[in-house]
């Protein structure tokens, strides 16, 4: 049974960071591309990063970049997002995700986690 676990959600003030943690077990790790995607209230889940199975390539939704990191640790079955600089518009719900290869839709991905939530107070 496969699961991903998120962590390191909470509350911060705008300009301040956070590292959200995705810990895996129940897949082989190291052969699959993992995404984090993000859902505020009210609208769609969104793509907002993404790693490839070896690490050697990361994509970035344009608002993200420079200011968010993805990494991953396949001896850990992890992957991490390394957020800076947050404002209130990355206020949400973060989702870790596995699948076969990278890319930037939902459906492209094959298991998520349960989700933890991000908020950015102004």
């Amino acid at each position: 049974q496969v699961q991903l676990v998120e962590s390191g959600g909470g509350l911060v003030q705008a300009g301040g960071s956070l590292r959200l943690s995705c810990a895996a077990s129940g897949l082989t790790f190291s052969r699959n591309a993992m995404a984090w995607f993000r859902q505020a209230p009210g609208k769609e889940r969104e793509f907002v990063a993404a790693i490839s199975w070896s690490g050697g390539s990361t994509f970035y939704e344009d608002s993200v970049k420079g200011r968010f990191t993805i990494s991953r640790d396949n001896a850990k079955d992890s992957v991490y997002l390394q957020m800076n600089s947050l404002t209130p518009e990355d206020t949400a719900v973060y989702y870790c995700a596995a699948g076969t290869l990278v890319a930037r839709r939902v459906d492209n991905y094959d298991f998520w986690g349960q989700g933890t939530q991000v908020t950015v107070s102004s």
